[in-house]
């Protein structure tokens, strides 16, 4: 029996495949770009050409886009990031006892208490304390940024640049850069402003004690890990399925949800081949006027999301 856990969010489309002893056998990460319907079907043509016929025993959806992905799939679970990524981590280490999670774009702290989350935040409004701010000032420093947090590391001295905003930030960049400092003080001193900007927005009034996993794509960062350890004088540890963790941790809530059923609402990986429309249209019943997202395959409606009192969330087809 296999275990299926995906974490749609704005720039990447995570999906685990975990088999039955609940280890990772499978993890793809794919680019969103905006069309969460065909990363989902992207990956799941790859697993069907890897893992055709094998038995999927339940399946999770997570992150800002895990309710489409859940009407989509059938999915035994919708969970939000803060529940997954606490999962995911107290199955790896019941020790940890804060998250520094940080995407593409947003970022979270999870702080943990005797095995449940006792408090959180999120930011998604601003860019210098999200993946996003690194990758764009790695074009303009034309390096890669993969290798960004080697140069970090590289670094001899240190600078400040200003990391409370990223039109600041990238400013503030340009300027030591006609100073003359080398890339490698710079890179430094961008990781320096990130992990700033964390700890003052995030982080603000956090009890931020260790054990402390660091998670999400910015994790495969060296240099901020090292920034992190340098600015709470803590050892910082980076989880192997770092960049996993949430698609992880709803495919463990997934199994626990199937089996308490009694089955699974996965429709299978056929769906890789199904025809997809969305459509949305303006709920009129009440003054909120939501916005309804509609699902259509091949051409029958499947579900409904997005307004707030349930009135078209509940007629999800089952």
């Amino acid at each position: 029996m296999y275990y299926l856990g995906i974490d749609v969010g704005s720039v990447s489309t995570d999906i685990v495949l975990l088999d039955n002893e609940m280890k990772v056998v499978e993890k793809l990460y794919l680019k969103t770009k905006g069309r969460p319907i065909s990363a989902i079907q992207e990956g799941f043509k790859l697993l069907k050409d890897k893992y055709n016929g094998i038995e999927i025993g339940a399946v999770g959806t997570t992150g800002s886009g895990r309710q489409i992905a859940a009407t989509l799939i059938g999915a035994d679970v919708i969970k939000n990031e803060i529940t997954a990524h606490a999962v995911a981590t107290l199955e790896s280490d019941k020790d940890v006892k804060t998250i520094i999670e940080i995407g593409g774009q947003d970022s979270k702290i999870i702080i943990l208490r005797n095995g449940i989350v006792s408090d959180f935040a999120m930011n998604s409004v601003c860019a210098a304390g999200s993946g996003s701010f690194l990758d764009t000032q790695a074009a303009r420093l034309d390096v890669p940024i993969e290798e960004f947090g080697e140069y970090a590391l590289k670094s001899k001295g240190a600078i400040r640049i200003a990391g409370r905003c990223a039109v600041f930030a990238e400013s503030d960049m340009i300027h030591k850069q006609q100073l003359g400092y080398n890339e490698a003080d710079i890179i430094k001193g961008l990781c320096e402003a990130l992990v700033r900007n964390y700890l003052s927005n995030v982080g603000k009034g956090k009890e931020i004690l260790p054990k402390i996993f660091f998670q999400g794509g910015v994790a495969a960062n060296k240099g901020i890990k090292v920034a992190f350890e340098k600015a709470l004088g803590f050892e910082i540890f980076v989880p192997e399925h770092y960049n996993m963790m949430g698609a992880i941790g709803v495919a463990f809530i997934a199994r626990t949800t199937a089996e308490r059923k009694g089955k699974t609402n996965f429709k299978g990986l056929d769906i890789a081949d199904s025809d997809f429309i969305s459509k949305s249209f303006e709920c009129e019943e009440c003054s909120n006027r939501c916005e309804v997202i509609s699902i259509n395959e091949n051409n029958n409606s499947i579900g409904c999301f997005g307004d707030r009192c349930g009135k078209w969330n509940n007629k999800i087809a089952n």
